[in-house]
């Protein structure tokens, strides 16, 4: 436990900082989810919706030191290679 009340208000900022970062995470994953799930169907048209939608996400992600640049665009681009491969 934080003795010092720089630690202790330290502590608070960090939990706040968290639950923030655990909503917008939770957010990506749940775009990221949607795609999969109309990919897995067959359902192109909607799986690219939803890639559209997710790519906004996907990057504030990014911007907000939520995940790493390069996971981001491996996330992009194996989704985008699986809508192409359906699409064919």
């Amino acid at each position: 436990m934080a003795n010092s009340a720089s630690a202790r208000k330290r502590a608070r900022t960090a939990e706040v900082s968290r639950q923030h970062n655990v909503n917008i995470r939770s957010n990506l994953r749940t775009h990221i989810k949607n795609v999969v799930k109309a990919i897995d169907a067959g359902d192109a048209e909607t799986a690219q919706k939803n890639y559209t939608a997710a790519t906004p996400v996907i990057d504030a992600s990014v911007s907000k030191g939520i995940i790493h640049r390069n996971k981001a665009a491996r996330h992009k681009s194996r989704l985008n290679a699986r809508i192409r491969a359906i699409s064919a």
